[in-house]
């Protein structure tokens, strides 16, 4: 079981969480990071909010971050 780290405000935030956790960044795909399920409690103690999946997507779309599979980002 996975879960995905992203941000509502930039990818250097994300980076920067992600890097903070622990995370490599091999385990970033295009907007989010995917972090399996026996790390989730650490990346919500070390500030991550939990939301629905719908949830992640309007935050990525709100904040201009959402990157769709197959499409090119040159």
């Amino acid at each position: 079981m996975w879960s995905h780290l992203v941000s509502d405000l930039s990818y250097d935030e994300l980076h920067m969480f992600a890097e903070k956790l622990g995370v490599p960044r091999r385990a970033f795909e295009r907007d989010h990071y995917d972090i399996p399920s026996h790390r989730y409690a650490d990346a919500v103690r070390a500030g991550a909010m939990e939301v629905s999946s719908r949830e992640v997507v309007r935050l990525l779309q709100g904040a201009g971050l959402r990157r769709p599979k197959g499409r090119d980002w040159g």
